[in-house]
């Protein structure tokens, strides 16, 4: 489905990472959900293929890509129906690397940038707390200055890659403010630093996820990210970053699901015809295309808008909306019209099925994002 945002070299992109896909995910994917992980050494292969960076600048091995180049990649991973893997690499391109990217020092950047390219060292963003998720002004982790160090007490929740990652992008508070916050870089194996439990989830069973624990967390004030007490500016300023991703996600997902949804009811027969000959399924899936196809085109306005410099808050925070409830529609009714099989774990369907609950939820859940619309107008 071409658009007017997208050119030959998107293209091209999208080609290659749907070549990946076949060759290295789609034939493992299975063994990774048992796994409950997606192996370091498939990351570094995309990093080595240049596709973990394309949004950062060329010295540090990344493609100097803009907004839509890397909405088109995010939008072909998620052709995947492995959506563990998908979240994978998209914290570590989209919501965590971007920290480093943006708020960075040179000395920062020349010290762990290259390596996070490259697939060499996996980042993973804690913000979210088992008392504060979209509320992110509402975080307990503190960060109190003792000599030319800081040290960190506290414990996040809901962290992707946070049991595998080996570079952490911590929010924490350093004042008396609401939004007196700054992020901190914390290298795994750092004392104190540990991962607390590894937690099971209905989907993105390929995805690690886990409770991170800061009991005394001492770093040098080296690894202070960005601007002191000025954190809370930096992850919403990532957050629409973020929220494009997860629509490439969901949009993806629906895409999918109708791609095999087609093909299933043009060859299931029930009572002496096929799934396709009925009106009412023929007429569903048709609508649920055609949603699927205006939601993909905001999408890239979204997208295209980033690179005009134009604030978008409003707009991406419908596109979060949106797209999350409209992925767990069509996926639940593609589920449906697969019968029986639909709800069978070895089905693509049901995975996606499973997938998709989440991009309601994960960042920024419908209704934040419906009073981050509301209080726009």
């Amino acid at each position: 489905m071409d658009n007017i945002y997208t050119t030959p070299e998107h293209e091209l992109l999208r080609d290659q990472v749907a070549r990946f896909i076949a060759r290295e995910v789609e034939p493992q994917g299975a063994a990774w959900e048992e796994a409950g992980r997606v192996p370091r050494d498939v990351l570094r292969r995309m990093g080595q293929a240049g596709l973990l960076g394309l949004m950062y600048e060329g010295r540090y091995g990344g493609g100097d890509a803009d907004a839509l180049t890397n909405l088109v990649f995010a939008e072909a991973l998620s052709q995947s129906t492995f959506a563990g893997f998908i979240i994978t690499v998209l914290v570590h391109t989209d919501m965590a690397g971007p920290h480093l990217h943006h708020a960075g020092s040179a000395a920062q950047k020349d010290k762990y940038l290259h390596k996070v390219t490259a697939g060499e060292m996996i980042a993973a963003v804690g913000i979210t707390e088992p008392g504060a998720g979209s509320d992110v002004a509402g975080i307990r982790t503190t960060a109190r200055r003792d000599g030319d160090d800081w040290v960190l007490n506290g414990s996040k929740m809901f962290i992707t890659n946070g049991v595998h990652a080996d570079l952490y992008f911590i929010a924490a508070k350093t004042g008396s403010g609401r939004h007196d916050m700054t992020m901190f870089i914390v290298e795994k194996g750092t004392p104190g630093f540990s991962v607390g439990r590894a937690l099971k989830k209905t989907g993105w069973l390929s995805s690690d996820t886990a409770e991170l624990v800061l009991d005394n967390v001492r770093i040098p004030a080296a690894n202070v990210l960005g601007e002191e007490g000025k954190g809370f500016y930096s992850v919403m300023k990532n957050f629409q970053t973020e929220r494009i991703a997860l629509a490439a996600m969901a949009v993806g997902h629906c895409t999918r699901a109708l791609q095999l949804t087609l093909d299933y009811v043009r060859q299931r027969q029930a009572f002496g015809a096929t799934l396709w000959d009925q009106q009412t399924i023929r007429q569903r899936l048709s609508m649920l295309d055609a949603r699927t196809r205006a939601a993909r085109s905001f999408m890239y306005h979204c997208a295209w808008s980033v690179t005009q410099g134009r604030d978008i808050v409003q707009e991406v925070s419908m596109l979060k909306a949106l797209t999350g409830e409209l992925v767990n529609e069509v996926v639940q009714t593609c589920q449906q019209f697969h019968g029986g099989m639909g709800y069978i774990r070895e089905t693509a369907i049901e995975r996606l099925w499973r997938d998709a609950r989440v991009l309601a939820i994960g960042g920024g859940a419908t209704e934040v994002m419906l009073e981050e619309v509301a209080k726009r107008y």
